[in-house]
């Protein structure tokens, strides 16, 4: 998994409306950049909607917030729909950029080991580096954690 310091790898993936994004884009805000499993599953929607309900705040702090799955373009729609989600969700289908940050491998839950997405965070700086990582994540606060975060941060 990258760390602190690092400068997050560029990138260029589809968004729910099916337009590309690449971070470098965001040269000159902060990014919350997070990695989830999947769209419309109970922890996923937890996590989705902490940032939801402090999306303003978020901005207000010069950040833009970025979810990222392997789920499809049209998964992520729907899923935006439903929740009235603000920001960003991109499709990682091949997960290329999820394994490029260290986001994709082995995990363990129920006493089962699969491979897949690890659910965590990156905040990255206006210039590109990596200034915080959330390798575990409790997806219920989340976004109240990221905002603490980003206003300690400035």
């Amino acid at each position: 998994m990258l760390k602190e310091g690092d400068i997050a790898p560029d990138f260029v993936l589809k968004e729910a409306s099916g337009q590309e994004v690449r971070l470098s884009d965001f040269r000159g805000k902060k990014v919350v950049l997070y990695f989830y499993p999947k769209d419309n599953t109970p922890g996923c929607t937890k996590e989705a909607c902490s940032f939801r309900d402090v999306y303003d705040y978020i901005l207000e702090e010069g950040a833009v917030v970025i979810g990222i799955s392997p789920d499809s373009p049209d998964s992520h729609q729907k899923f935006k729909a439903k929740q009235n989600l603000p920001f960003y969700l991109l499709s990682d289908e091949d997960h290329k950029v999820a394994e490029a940050y260290g986001a994709w491998g082995e995990k363990k839950a129920y006493g089962k080991t699969s491979v897949g997405i690890i659910r965590s965070t990156f905040i990255i700086d206006e210039e590109g580096k990596i200034i915080k990582v959330y390798p575990k994540v409790t997806p219920a606060e989340h976004g109240s954690e990221i905002l603490e975060f980003l206003r300690q941060a400035k």
